[in-house]
């Protein structure tokens, strides 16, 4: 069983891979792990990600409060332990801010909806590329519990099928029951989205 350290060490070589693709610009973008003592590990607020390192992460408990109360978490922390609170097999978080996914999310009339993708096989459960995915938006706010608020109740009522959301004009979020699965969803949903956004340039 890998350590937090070890664990965290790799977060960070994924949130700056990511940086490196342009995911997460301007110290945009917050990731966390669920550590081995049952709280979650979570970037600090406002780093650049490109430069991100195992000391820029911080413990909190599943309620979004510091261990270290002299270091402030990332503003969106009470998203993450909402999802950590809504699913015990959540092991890792990932939010990204690409330009295609903050696109989409804000000329989007209603949620996403990916059909006949060969990348949807990147998703538990999915064989094969015949049949759907669903991407749910969620409105954006300054108030995070608003937030959290419409996430349980989508959640509850069985509209995220997909293991993340997309929170309009603000990016992707994306979860998995390990580092490497979020990772591998995160990449899915963003190569996704890339596709669809061209596929409605190509139309007009």
């Amino acid at each position: 069983m890998t350590s937090d350290a070890e664990n965290v060490e790799r977060l960070s070589q994924i949130v700056r891979l990511f940086s490196a693709r342009q995911w997460c610009l301007a110290a945009s973008g917050d990731f966390s792990l669920r550590s081995r003592n049952g709280n979650c590990l979570i970037t600090e607020s406002g780093l650049d990600k490109s430069r991100l390192t195992p000391d820029d992460f911080l413990m909190c408990d599943l309620h979004g409060r510091p261990v270290d109360t002299a270091r402030k978490p990332s503003a969106k922390t009470g998203l993450h332990c909402a999802l950590y609170r809504l699913d015990n097999n959540i092991g890792a978080v990932m939010h990204t801010n690409s330009a295609t996914s903050t696109v989409l999310s804000r000329t989007a009339d209603s949620d996403l909806y990916f059909e006949h993708y060969e990348m949807q096989k990147a998703f538990d459960g999915i064989e094969s590329h015949i049949g759907g995915l669903g991407l749910v938006i969620l409105e954006n706010s300054q108030e995070i519990p608003s937030i959290v608020e419409e996430l349980k109740q989508r959640w509850n009522g069985g509209d995220i099928s997909a293991p993340g959301f997309l929170i309009r004009g603000h990016g992707l979020y994306a979860w998995g029951s390990s580092m490497d699965d979020a990772q591998r969803h995160v990449e899915g949903l963003e190569f996704l989205m890339t596709c669809a956004w061209q596929e409605m340039i190509a139309k007009k």
